[in-house]
């Protein structure tokens, strides 16, 4: 693995998958011994997990336009 010149490396996939890493989760680094160590934060929750039971395919049957004249006023 090679760190970039902005000092960035790429987390493998499967150890993302592993530890739960999605996009905004915040890491630490923690150095012991003369290694460091990559860690997930405790209490770190990523905003896209509350939405990731809502997400799938739309089942109404409704036009745009249908849609959008139930989201506007009639003002």
């Amino acid at each position: 693995m090679r760190v970039t010149t902005k000092g960035q490396v790429t987390i493998p996939e499967h150890i993302r998958d592993k530890l739960g890493i999605t996009p905004s989760t915040e890491v630490d680094f923690v150095e012991e011994g003369g290694r460091v160590y990559l860690v997930k934060k405790q209490g770190s929750r990523p905003c896209t997990r509350k939405f990731r039971t809502l997400r799938g395919a739309a089942t109404v049957r409704m036009t745009t336009d249908e849609i959008m004249s139930l989201t506007r006023s009639d003002e």
